[in-house]
């Protein structure tokens, strides 16, 4: 069995990652490490978590009881503890922060989407887990890319579930505002921007287009829901046809022929995509769990790769549809 340790297991993507691996038939959890809530029960926090595990958060765990660390702290948190911290050479780590996304001297991360660096992720040592944004877009677009069809730049609009935001209570995530809302925030200027810019270049080394990116913020808790649209020269048939090749040994991300809603992959690693042709535009719609396949779940994902493992290993969930 896989001995897992999580680093910072408090908020919303320890928790699902604790649901996961509870029920993960390859891993066990060996410590869930959290200083705020050092010596409470896990299910004390994530109470969904209720007669599932007796597991106890500690402050100051022997790291050495791990084969992989899960890093869910915040940004800037995870490359702090890493130079504070001797890990083993033999620890694999798998980082969901943005700390170690972007490729810079001494950076020896892999960027952790399967869809574009399944491969490399195989023998690797130390992922870097993609954002929730940067995935759902990313999926959107990745076929075009490594087809060298990005003619032009890419307009998207995406709107996302409060928990996005993390556990810690806000002003926008306070319910009595979050409710029967949306808004607009950081327009043009989003921070997934350059790892989404990053992928598509390294499929299409041309590509030095715009990504007009406006997120959203909406009134639901979890599920992202990406438009993206841009110039595509062939009819509907050849994108269907081009998104089916490149997917079709990604066991997480299906075309389909009908529009998708969030409901359909609530609660599950999955991305569903739906093309339409309007003129000389391609429209994807790309859904996609926040939580799950924008997170925890692709974390899981990465850590099947990097052990040999089955990539659905563990990842066979329902999604919540009604």
């Amino acid at each position: 069995m896989i001995q897992v340790g999580i680093i910072g297991g408090a908020g919303y993507t320890a928790g699902e990652l604790i649901r996961i691996l509870l029920n993960h038939p390859d891993a066990e959890i060996a410590f869930v490490q959290s200083s705020s809530n050092a010596g409470n029960l896990v299910d004390a926090v994530h109470r969904d978590l209720i007669g599932e595990t007796s597991l106890t958060f500690e402050a100051d765990p022997d790291l050495t009881k791990a084969n992989v660390l899960f890093l869910c702290m915040g940004h800037g948190k995870s490359k702090e503890f890493i130079e504070k911290t001797g890990l083993p050479d033999s620890v694999k780590i798998i980082d969901l922060s943005h700390d170690f996304r972007l490729k810079a001297e001494g950076n020896d991360f892999v960027y952790g989407l399967p869809e574009i660096n399944r491969e490399v992720i195989r023998a690797s040592n130390r992922v870097a887990n993609p954002g929730c944004f940067a995935t759902g877009i990313q999926l959107a677009v990745l076929p075009l890319a490594a087809a060298g069809l990005l003619k032009n730049e890419l307009h998207v609009n995406a709107i996302t579930g409060s928990t996005g935001a993390g556990q810690a209570p806000s002003k926008t995530s306070h319910f009595s505002w979050r409710n029967s809302n949306v808004s607009v925030y950081k327009a043009f200027q989003h921070q997934h921007l350059g790892e989404i810019r990053q992928s598509f270049t390294q499929l299409q080394n041309s590509f030095d287009f715009d990504i007009n990116f406006v997120p959203v913020r909406g009134n639901h808790t979890r599920g992202i829901f990406a438009s993206v649209y841009t110039d595509f020269e062939g009819t509907a048939e050849d994108a269907v046809k081009l998104y089916e090749d490149y997917y079709a040994t990604h066991p997480f991300v299906f075309v389909t022929s009908e529009n998708p809603d969030v409901k359909q992959v609530v609660n599950t690693n999955k991305a569903v995509l739906y093309l339409e042709k309007h003129g000389s535009k391609l429209l994807i719609l790309s859904v996609t769990d926040n939580l799950l396949k924008g997170a925890s779940g692709q974390a899981v994902q990465n850590m099947n790769l990097m052990f040999g493992l089955d990539e659905k290993s563990g990842l066979n969930l329902k999604p919540v549809s009604f």
